[in-house]
């Protein structure tokens, strides 16, 4: 509700499968979860619904390369992310990792960093076991 959007139950639904999935979803993916609950929940309300949450700070678009574009939940402020192209899974990267680039930034470009978004695609360590 901190975007000014009214909180309705398919809202809530979406944002409930979202933070609750431990890999990134595509908007189909979070469609069909959503819709075992909701059966009558149409598509345009879960893209509509996930681009408010992306506004609203709770949720990151990732692009992939040659797939749709992927979904995140996330608490308000910087977020940086390990995404494995093999399996999917995503992990949140701790911002004190990120702290010296975005120092750097600061120093060398004179650059006040507001919000940042930085995402590494690879392959996760158990992928690669």
């Amino acid at each position: 509700q901190r975007s000014g959007q009214r909180l309705t139950p398919q809202r809530m639904a979406i944002a409930e499968v979202l933070a609750r999935s431990p890999k990134q979803a595509s908007a189909q993916e979070l469609y069909d979860r959503v819709r075992r609950k909701h059966p009558y929940i149409g598509r345009a309300t879960v893209f509509r619904s996930l681009d408010m949450l992306v506004q609203a700070g709770l949720a990151q678009r990732l692009e992939r390369p040659g797939h749709v574009s992927a979904y995140v939940w996330c608490e308000p402020g910087h977020h940086h992310h390990l995404i494995c192209t093999s399996c999917g899974n995503v992990e949140e990267l701790d911002e004190k990792a990120v702290a010296p680039l975005a120092e750097a930034i600061v120093r060398t470009r004179g650059f006040r960093v507001d919000h940042a978004a930085l995402d590494f695609y690879g392959i996760c360590r158990a992928c690669r076991s």
